[in-house]
């Protein structure tokens, strides 16, 4: 059976740089950016793109397991937590501020790039049902809250800020502490409608 090998350094760093550049030009510019610009802003050639990235849904790929798998690492750590409703709060902070810093909603249209991605979210909604669990068994949360249901608010800060022309790029923060004071138990009255699944 074939080993993958660690990439060497410099091959691991031009990866990084890669997906770093790549991520911001989609942002910017779409998805028909070409991979010469993409090449040109990691400072790299074409062909230290393709040695990576056979092909440009490939590195879509990458750059969405690459910020599904921080996501995954930052809420594993945080069931560990004494306090579940503070990992809870903490990891949708933690991916609120991912979204914030750079808009990654060119993500939606790449579609179900592959097996490993479709691997990749299937872990992240298992860490994100995790986190809720805990914090609904612990009284953090109303009992009436899902997993699908945090996954589903988990961009909402960041869009409704982005109807705000001019305005802070910390407002996010504001819609985020209404949404989790929406999950408490305190004050809470039935939902009009059954959870997604």
């Amino acid at each position: 059976m074939a080993t993958t090998r660690p990439l060497r350094a410099d091959a691991a760093r031009n990866r990084q740089l890669l997906l770093a550049a790549a991520a911001e030009e989609f942002a910017e510019r779409g998805l028909d950016v070409s991979v010469a610009d993409i090449a040109r802003r990691a400072g790299v050639g074409k062909g230290t793109v393709f040695r990576h990235f056979a092909t440009k849904d490939d590195l879509l790929a990458a750059i969405v397991i690459d910020r599904i798998g921080t996501l995954v690492a930052a809420g594993r750590r945080l069931l560990d937590g004494a306090d579940p409703g503070a990992a809870l709060l903490e990891f949708l902070t933690i991916a609120a501020r991912q979204r914030q810093q750079l808009d990654l909603s060119f993500l939606q249209e790449a579609g179900e790039l592959s097996d490993e991605v479709t691997t990749a979210r299937s872990r992240l909604f298992q860490t994100i049902d995790q986190l809720v669990d805990r914090a609904r068994d612990h009284g953090a949360i109303r009992d009436d809250v899902t997993g699908t249901d945090v996954t589903l608010l988990m961009c909402a800060p960041n869009y409704v800020a982005s109807y705000a022309p001019d305005a802070s790029p910390d407002l996010w923060q504001r819609y985020l502490a209404i949404i989790f004071d929406g999950l408490r138990r305190q004050g809470a009255h039935p939902l009009p409608h059954p959870p997604p699944t």
